[in-house]
């Protein structure tokens, strides 16, 4: 293919429809895409030929039924059927709209908004999807009054009555719905030129060539897995391996496995999914890997950490990992996909920044790791023809090197603006520089800056809290109080400022960990998360509001919602354990420190450890699974055994979608068995999932159990 091809678009290859109906003349017995079923070895595969008739017969059912021009949902489990139904979509001039599908009798407000905002008239999915969300959606008009298409009963000799459309490099392909913290979901427009042009940066900055392969466990619906995963090895006419993020959830394992079985070179996640594997992956099963063909570990979506990279090239370097594959990198639904990379060759770029010159959106750098710096992984450099700027987000001029201020971008990936929201996007996506009048760029809404021509990555600009002049990061004031105390969840806290007589003032709303609801000290916790914030970040805290656990609100995607805590707390709508406020004469009090920082060394000497799970041989009476279930829920909630009643509820003792995950995992490894994982969500409690467990293996006597869903 043309390296040029973002720039001289040839008639044949200036969508993604001739690009696929070209992979499918051209190379039509290759295997394009392969899921693994189970996340491990059971394989159902696609080839170029076989994508291109199936899409094209769902492409005249959508025309049959007048879809052109229209919004249809993605509603998929991962797998093929989601691939097949976006180019379906792209082929029949019907705007695909990915979605993640709801559980059964899951509350669908997010669903609802996407719908009425993009105007959806069709909704694509699965007879297994349909039949799991029937009885919510006679509840809910807006997703009744739908035409849904269970996709995989289309006969793919259906295709003979397509007929192509006028399809050019402007027309639109999809619509990404952003998650947002606040508001509702914003639906970005992604056009075929802003999908080709991101393509092609991808292959540069990751310098991808006719070897590459890729192995990816990101959701389809998400603008990584889809671009990275699917677009990008179509792109490159290269095969992809695909496994659930639910596989991988449950089993880290797997997601290294298919790397080391299929000698994959290009493979990655966000920051959490390399702690995660460092976790979880045990001696005895690194033993099995070989990752020595991969060369490209992207890292993104979240900020990047130099302390995960150094602990999984630690972990996994005698697996044949090599420190230099880890690829930070940004990027952002608004910009298609990716915004920055390094270089494939180098390794990842580290700056300790002095934390003072930081609060007054400075950059000193120290020459190593001091008390009073901190490690920021840079995430690599502008590619092909687009142009990063680090602009003064209030005055609107650039920003000389070393300096923090808003990341602006432009170029062909950045998308034409949100779906029906013309104000929005002229503010987001037609900025000009307030001197030069250069422009349009796309205001990213996140902090940075450049040196050297790498870009550093530092927050959000609506999450910054700035008190007396100085500029804080909430995700490190956040972290800083997780670190505090045991009694705190991780990545369950959210830092924010309110005025108090005209001056604003840091809160800090944290859930706590189930094991201390019983034995809460909240003037204790109160203090010692005060005086870790004193320590850290020379700040006073005005209020601390201790919630129950899985109470905090997150977006769909797990993270804060900083805003809506913030309003939670303005309103007094939190679900509190208990509070605590300092009295604002006291607040700079010494003998007030002396006092929390004695406390805080006691909290310190007397934490406590986990409680100890049993292990159980494999009898698979009802007693054996409740036993089973009660102590590792215990051992993933860290709370005494004695304090789970099987006949509670899951949802009372604060699961998480990925705990439940992986306990459904850990499940099915000890059953021999595969279990669906939506299972501590079908069954109320342990008392009723053990009685049903077991009688299913005394009535089949098998390996498998066709788990409810």
């Amino acid at each position: 293919m043309n390296n040029n091809l973002f720039l001289q678009p040839t008639l044949a290859e200036a969508t993604l429809v001739d690009l696929l109906h070209k992979r499918a003349l051209q190379q039509p017995r290759q295997i394009a895409y392969t899921f693994l079923v189970d996340g491990e070895t059971e394989e159902v595969s696609l080839t170029y030929q076989a994508l291109d008739q199936k899409a094209r017969s769902l492409a005249a059912k959508l025309q049959s039924m007048k879809a052109i021009g229209e919004r249809a949902l993605l509603l998929y489990p991962p797998g093929l059927d989601f691939i097949i139904a976006f180019f379906g979509c792209l082929y029949a001039g019907v705007t695909a709209v990915p979605v993640y599908p709801p559980r059964r009798n899951q509350r669908m407000i997010r669903l609802q908004a996407i719908v009425k905002d993009a105007q959806a008239s069709f909704a694509l999915t699965t007879t297994s999807v349909l039949t799991n969300i029937e009885h919510s959606l006679k509840q809910e008009p807006d997703l009744a009054g739908l035409n849904y298409i269970a996709t995989e009963k289309l006969n793919d000799n259906f295709g003979q009555n397509w007929q192509p459309l006028k399809i050019t490099s402007d027309t639109l392909a999809f619509l990404q719905y952003t998650s947002g913290s606040t508001g509702t979901p914003k639906g970005v427009m992604v056009s075929h030129e802003n999908l080709l042009h991101n393509q092609e940066m991808i292959k540069t900055a990751f310098q991808h060539t006719q070897e590459t392969i890729f192995v990816g466990w990101l959701p389809l619906f998400h603008d990584m897995g889809l671009i990275g995963n699917v677009l990008q090895p179509l792109y490159l006419g290269m095969p992809s391996f695909l496994i659930s993020p639910t596989a991988f959830l449950q089993k880290p394992l797997r997601w290294l496995m298919a790397i080391s079985r299929y000698q994959a070179t290009t493979s990655g996640g966000p920051n959490f999914a390399y702690d995660l594997c460092v976790d979880k992956i045990t001696k005895e099963q690194r033993s099995q890997l070989d990752l020595s063909s991969w060369e490209v570990a992207f890292n993104g979506s979240e900020p990047v950490r130099a302390e995960t990279i150094e602990k999984f090239s630690a972990t996994f370097k005698d697996c044949g990992f090599r420190r230099s594959a880890f690829y930070p990198c940004y990027g952002m639904a608004e910009a298609t996909l990716i915004v920055s990379g390094g270089l494939k060759i180098a390794p990842p770029v580290t700056k300790f920044v002095k934390e003072k010159a930081l609060q007054q959106n400075l950059v000193e750098i120290a020459a190593t790791e001091q008390k009073d710096t901190r490690a920021i992984v840079g995430v690599g450099k502008s590619w092909l023809d687009q142009k990063i700027l680090i602009v003064n987000p209030e005055s609107l001029t650039k920003c000389p090197d070393g300096q923090i201020g808003e990341i602006w971008v432009c170029g062909p990936s950045v998308a034409g603006g949100y779906w029906q929201r013309p104000q929005e996007t002229q503010h987001t996506f037609n900025a000009q520089l307030q001197d030069t009048k250069e422009g349009p760029f796309l205001r990213t809404g996140d902090l940075g800056f450049l040196l050297d021509g790498e870009l550093f990555f530092t927050g959000r600009i609506k999450d910054m809290i700035i008190i007396r002049g100085q500029n804080h990061y909430p995700q490190d004031i956040e972290l800083t109080v997780h670190k505090s105390h045991p009694a705190l969840r991780l990545n369950c806290g959210a830092a924010f400022s309110v005025q108090v007589e005209g001056i604003e003032r840091l809160v800090i709303v944290q859930e706590i960990e189930r094991s201390y609801l019983q034995k809460l000290d909240v003037d204790e916790v109160a203090k010692t998360i005060c005086q870790a914030i004193f320590q850290q970040h020379e700040l006073q805290v005005y209020a601390v509001v201790l919630v129950k656990p899985a109470s905090i609100p997150k977006t769909s995607s797990g993270k804060i919602q900083r805003h809506a805590c913030r309003d939670g707390f303005l309103n007094g709508s939190l679900d509190v354990v208990g509070d605590w406020t300092t009295n604002l004469q006291q607040i700079d009090s010494l003998q007030l420190q002396q006092e929390v920082e004695a406390l805080w060394e006691e909290v310190q000497n007397s934490q406590e450890s986990p409680a100890d799970g049993e292990s159980f041989s494999p009898a698979f009476t009802e007693e054996a699974i409740a036993t089973w279930l009660v102590s590792h829920l215990a051992l993933s909630l860290k709370v005494s055994p004695d304090e789970i009643d099987i006949q509670e509820p899951f949802a009372t003792y604060g699961l998480d979608s990925a705990v439940a995950v992986s306990l459904t995992g850990e499940l099915a490894q000890w059953l021999g068995c595969e279990l669906e994982p939506t299972l501590f969500w079908e069954y109320p409690n342990i008392e009723v999932l053990a009685q049903y467990l077991a009688a299913e293996y005394q009535l089949l006597q098998s390996t498998t159990f066709p788990v409810a869903v």
